[in-house]
């Protein structure tokens, strides 16, 4: 790996205690079953080679985005700021912003979505109930439409509570699926098996600096992005 390389591509942000990387759509954030190298594991060999350390490198998985999903991911380089961090994200003090492509145009232009989300670990999908349910967990999210071109609409996406496949079920479930999702409604896969859905912005405190620090990625290029440039 040639660190220089690596960075230019994929690091957004980089200090002695956290490090920001635009995700590519197809990258595990984190090893599963599969047995694919994940993401984190190439920040590890970046920063090893890149600060010539020895031994095992610590990196912290703060947060993680689906594997055909793409967006900043960060991760700590240091255990005291993993669990500030960590504490940022389960006390919801964090600030994620989403760009989304769908072909379905929402019924409201703006608009705000509560379901409650059982998700089923069989089989990895999650089902969206529009009233309470017990054994689900309520999941609000906030929308608007900035762009239509072709048939196609960009919506931002800010969700407040962070389930897994929340913003994927919750477009679904309002008649607006992602372009390339097919596990939650869309016909057609993405050539490359993304789907459209991309972490635009995190905004959060340094776990040390205490400032505040606004991360933003450039989406990916492909026939349906580009509709957006």
């Amino acid at each position: 790996m040639n660190p220089e390389t690596f960075k230019s591509s994929l690091v957004l942000y980089e200090d002695n205690h956290l490090l920001a990387i635009n995700k590519p759509a197809g990258e595990l954030v984190q090893g599963d079953e599969t047995g694919d190298e994940p993401l984190v594991e190439r920040c590890k060999k970046y920063i090893k080679e890149k600060y010539n350390k020895p031994g095992e490198v610590f990196l912290g998985v703060v947060h993680r985005l689906d594997r055909p999903v793409s967006g900043v991911v960060i991760f700590a380089r240091t255990s005291k700021a993993l669990e500030r961090m960590n504490e940022q994200f389960r006390e919801r003090e964090t600030k994620k912003t989403y760009w989304a492509i769908v072909k379905n145009k929402p019924k409201e232009v703006t608009g705000t979505l509560i379901h409650w989300l059982l998700k089923n670990e069989k089989n990895n999908k999650v089902t969206a109930f529009a009233r309470e349910n017990k054994e689900g967990q309520r999941s609000e999210l906030s929308y608007r439409t900035l762009k239509h071109q072709s048939g196609f609409y960009l919506l931002e996406v800010s969700p407040i509570t962070g389930r897994s496949h929340q913003i994927r079920v919750q477009l679904a479930s309002m008649g607006c699926p992602i372009v390339g999702d097919l596990k939650y409604g869309y016909k057609n896969p993405n050539p490359d098996k993304s789907i459209c859905l991309h972490a635009r912005q995190l905004q959060f405190i340094h776990p040390v600096k205490k400032e505040i620090i606004s991360i933003e990625a450039t989406h990916p290029k492909n026939e349906f992005w580009n509709l957006f440039s």
